[in-house]
């Protein structure tokens, strides 16, 4: 059985929202964003932790997404 492929997301942005006091996540692809909270994640947490995170939400949306495709936002 084959898989089914992944749309390529074309890149994404986690940045603090200190009104919400939580990471936001931006995926974008073509003209539509898909913005995502990440509640787990604590204010101080590391890039590595912070990729991780938006490429997670960005293949539970059902897109592919290169790590280098994300920006960080601090």
């Amino acid at each position: 059985m084959e898989g089914t492929a992944m749309t390529r997301a074309e890149r994404a942005e986690m940045s603090w929202d200190g009104e919400k006091r939580g990471w936001i996540v931006r995926v974008v692809v073509g003209g539509e964003v898909i913005k995502r909270r990440c509640p787990d994640l604590r204010q101080s947490a590391g890039e590595e932790a912070l990729r991780t995170a938006a490429l997670r939400v960005a293949a539970d949306e059902g897109y592919e997404l290169p790590p280098e495709a994300v920006a960080i936002r601090k």
